[in-house]
């Protein structure tokens, strides 16, 4: 994955949010028919998601200095060639790599190194996006709470973690068995199918989790069962065949810690978004 397809993805994502953001407006809008004091929750939702948003998206961003950004960088020296697993069986020489430049076109930079500006740039922008990315999923966190809070249902610092370690499997867990997190060097299905398939998972996960948690007899557990099954019945799309640049013991390690940093990100959101959540209003 180039640089420039690194922003196109972190714009995806940003847009993301925004529509996230327009989820929260009409949750609100139902909040403020049904509470006494909707201006007053209105200003927790608010001030609980984007702070605890903000806060878990720094630690995201320091985590992934730390744990990820090295595959990262090593998977775009595999990608531009500079690096070559298993040369001559299907490396950068025979175009399988993530992807070819038109006959005469000089290979661009892919945003590996850059020089010390390049760099800063790059990490002031990882988190820039982190922030703004989980400050989003932190308005849909605290909406969730608004609307358990509407059905008598409390919500405090563990059951916020609880929230948390949810909104992850439904997020990025359960995404991950279909379409694992892509190393720089992949080669993947067309992005609008696995687009698709990401947010009918999210979807679909969030519902049925829904289910088995707060359904009501055997009829709930088989419908949330149903619902976390359906994905994965239907199966994400993938390219024939199986090939890449980069070598798998990477694209493993580099797997296991995005799934790991996510899940402390989202623990720690959920946690800390409950407790500004549950705190004794002025």
């Amino acid at each position: 994955m180039t640089a420039m397809t690194k922003a196109a993805a972190s714009s995806g994502s940003a847009t993301l949010s925004i529509a996230f953001v327009a989820l929260i407006g009409a949750t609100m809008l139902f909040v403020a028919g049904h509470a006494q004091s909707a201006t007053s929750m209105i200003q927790r939702m608010l001030a609980g998601g984007l702070i605890a948003g903000f806060a878990a998206g720094l630690l995201a961003a320091l985590l992934h200095f730390a744990l990820i950004q090295e595959y990262i960088l090593l998977g775009e020296q595999y990608e531009t060639g500079a690096l070559v697993h298993f040369a001559g069986a299907g490396g950068v020489a025979d175009g399988a790599g993530g992807h070819e430049h038109a006959a005469g076109e000089a290979a661009h930079d892919h945003g590996g190194d850059g020089g010390t500006g390049g760099s800063f740039a790059r990490n002031a922008l990882t988190v820039l996006f982190t922030g703004l990315i989980y400050a989003g999923y932190g308005l849909v966190l605290v909406a969730g709470f608004a609307l358990a809070e509407q059905f008598g249902r409390s919500i405090d610092a563990r059951q916020g973690a609880l929230w948390g370690i949810a909104a992850f499997a439904a997020v990025q867990l359960a995404p991950a068995m279909g379409l694992a997190p892509e190393l720089p060097g992949s080669v993947a299905a067309d992005l609008g199918a696995r687009q698709a398939w990401w947010l009918g998972t999210v979807v679909a996960t969030a519902a049925g989790l829904g289910f088995l948690a707060w359904g009501r007899g055997l009829a709930g557990g088989l419908i949330g069962g149903a619902l976390l099954a359906a994905p994965h019945v239907i199966g994400a799309p993938h390219v024939e065949g199986f090939f890449g640049v980069a070598p798998p013991e990477v694209a493993a390690a580099f797997t296991a810690r995005v799934l790991g940093v996510g899940l402390v990100a989202w623990v720690t959101l959920g946690w800390l978004a409950a407790r500004l959540w549950a705190r004794p209003q002025p």
